[in-house]
């Protein structure tokens, strides 16, 4: 979903998928808070009985887009029985939200979503995107702007957020492999990421010892890394993303 900067002010003519020159506005708001990133363990990859899990939480954010647009944004990570829940909700206030919703299981190690929705609004005006996962058959079902697409998944594929637990995951555990996939509107994508050093940052929420996180993109006017806290099971405390030339900045306020 693509948002523009016009004249400084948010364009709604911009509401257009294919329009990759303008600024994805309100994907920031959620893969600014999120890490799309998967494991390459084998979707038969065994229970591994000493791996650790990461807990539940709650979380609050603050974040800016080009120093112009301030927002704000809740992350909560709940558990009932096997079944885990992470939910991620963001605004700019009277301008934009956005709402991601992903559902799975942690077995061993290894992250298995089951489904996942995101729902972007600009000015009251949104799209939904949803998956459904079939892990035993290999399939994610995608339905977008309603077409629905099922795609074959030879490597274990998964959403924003269980994507984010999963190398959350793989750093607890020291199975960080950089190898990672992720499912998109029409196909499954790889999304290879790198550890780029440890280094101590202060944001709103206090001074945290993290380790960094780099996406590597193919396209040189993007960049997105993250600043994870060990502490905190390596939650993201620090997002910077540049797109298209345009910056976006998240930072942890609150832990709850």
């Amino acid at each position: 979903m693509s948002f523009s900067f016009t004249n400084k002010k948010l364009s709604i003519t911009d509401y257009n998928d294919k329009n990759n020159g303008k600024v994805k506005f309100l994907t920031a708001l959620t893969t600014g808070a999120s890490i799309a990133a998967i494991s390459a363990l084998s979707m038969a990859a065994p229970t591994i009985a000493s791996a650790k899990d990461i807990q539940p939480s709650s979380a609050d954010y603050t974040f800016t887009i080009e120093d112009k647009y301030k927002g704000t944004a809740t992350r909560a990570l709940d558990k009932s029985g096997n079944t885990w829940k992470y939910n991620v909700d963001a605004r700019v206030a009277g301008i934009a939200s956005a709402a991601q919703h992903s559902t799975f299981t942690i077995n061993g190690n290894a992250v298995i979503p089951t489904q996942a929705s995101t729902t972007y609004k600009l000015l009251g005006i949104g799209r939904t995107h949803k998956l459904d996962f079939n892990p035993r058959g290999k399939k994610v079902v995608s339905n977008y702007r309603g077409k629905s697409t099922t795609l074959n998944m030879a490597q274990q594929a998964f959403d924003d957020l269980s994507l984010e637990v999963q190398i959350r995951q793989d750093l607890l555990n020291g199975r960080f492999s950089g190898n990672y996939y992720m499912a998109k509107h029409d196909k499954i994508e790889k999304t290879p990421f790198k550890k780029s050093g440890n280094t101590k940052i202060t944001v709103p929420a206090g001074t945290f010892d993290t380790v960094r996180v780099d996406r590597i993109h193919d396209d040189n006017s993007r960049s997105t890394s993250f600043w994870l806290a060990p502490s905190l099971d390596y939650l993201p405390v620090k997002v910077s993303q540049i797109n298209d030339g345009k910056k976006m900045d998240l930072e942890l306020s609150k832990v709850n």
